[in-house]
């Protein structure tokens, strides 16, 4: 799958780095795969123009995991899910961690310290009152649905945001009583000799 994007040098290099990489970790396999250095050269092409979405590092990432994971020289499709980011490296936890914090977090719930914005708008979604008048059979499966949609966000690289709860005044002014105002009235009057 071609993507259009223009390959920078640092993808050339992460590239080369792969193609050296996976000789060396390959051997037999990459030499089947690619029996001369025009055919090197074709396939090295092919797979910059596929791979020239994602960056350089993630490049070498699914280099390194392909090296430490697979014994067999991976393709194209399945060097890109190795360099895809994982929900555990985002720090989004597992459906179901993510459902039981959701239920146990007090209220008011945008106050919480989350593990990730995604459980707490997963929550959100799913309706908190939904949340705490349901058994886990029926509010679970609605709870992940909307968490693994937004984890899905989150891999393709959107930054979720927490709403921005408002600062409560150090002070709350309630209005006076008329007797109230009346004594203040009073006592400003005599502090002003009126």
């Amino acid at each position: 799958m071609s993507h259009a994007c223009p390959p920078t040098s640092e993808h050339v290099d992460a590239i080369n780095e792969l193609f050296t990489k996976f000789q060396l970790a390959y051997h037999n396999q990459f030499h089947k795969a690619f029996a001369n250095d025009e055919q090197i050269t074709m396939a090295k092409q092919l797979w910059l123009n596929s791979l020239c979405d994602l960056s350089p590092e993630r490049i070498r990432l699914g280099t390194r995991r392909a090296i430490n994971e697979s014994e067999y020289l991976p393709t194209i499709h399945a060097l890109r899910q190795l360099c895809s980011l994982d929900a555990q490296e985002l720090g989004l936890p597992d459906p179901h961690s993510a459902y039981l914090e959701a239920c146990r977090a007090p209220s008011p719930k945008a106050q919480f310290n989350w593990s990730h914005a995604a459980v707490y708008l997963a929550g959100k979604a799913t309706d908190w009152f939904f949340l705490a008048s349901n058994s886990e059979s029926k509010a679970y499966p609605v709870f992940k649905y909307n968490y693994e949609m937004l984890c899905e966000r989150v891999l393709q690289g959107e930054t979720l945001e927490l709403p921005i709860t408002k600062a409560i005044p150090e002070t709350i002014n309630t209005p006076l009583s008329n007797s109230e105002r009346k004594q203040r009235l009073q006592a400003l009057r005599e502090q002003l000799d009126l």
